[in-house]
């Protein structure tokens, strides 16, 4: 009934392998595609057409600023989007996010706050989650988002 529509294709103009380790910051223009591990900030160039792709196997631990991000691994630091974010459903982030458009697919998980940027680059109230599962306030007053449900405190329905 539903079916997802293919992303356009990224060009990717750097990859770096499953079995790189970067220690310090990285700055890239056009696509960059990323299987190994970065210690560091990840900062596209300016000129708003800057795309990060992290795989699976792809790590981050930094911020990272660009365009666009598509994450299916890990992302131990806030995201920040001028344009689009999408989360694969291995997707991991340890952060906050801030985003135009944000695509999450079931399964990807964020710990931190979802910060909508409005017209003109405003950003808005952030919303607080702090696991996965369907939109519930759990312990703390934190905001569960994905499948794990709302949390279970030993009373019965």
């Amino acid at each position: 009934m539903f079916k997802r529509k293919p992303s356009k294709d990224i060009q990717i103009d750097t990859l770096i392998g499953a079995k790189t380790r970067i220690q310090g910051n990285v700055e890239f223009a056009g696509g960059l595609h990323l299987d190994g591990r970065i210690n560091g900030d990840v900062k596209g160039a300016a000129d708003g057409h800057a795309i990060l792709s992290v795989s699976e196997s792809g790590c981050i631990e930094g911020s990272v600023f660009a365009a666009g991000v598509l994450v299916n691994g890990t992302v131990n630091g806030d995201i920040d989007a001028t344009d689009r974010v999408e989360l694969g459903a291995k997707a991991r982030v340890l952060g906050s996010v801030y985003y135009s458009v944000i695509e999450t697919a079931v399964g990807a998980q964020i710990y931190g706050k979802l910060n909508h940027r409005g017209p003109g680059g405003q950003i808005a109230a952030g919303l607080d989650v702090a696991a996965t599962g369907a939109p519930d306030a759990g312990p703390e007053g934190k905001t569960a988002v994905g499948p794990a449900g709302p949390p279970d405190d030993g009373s019965k329905p």
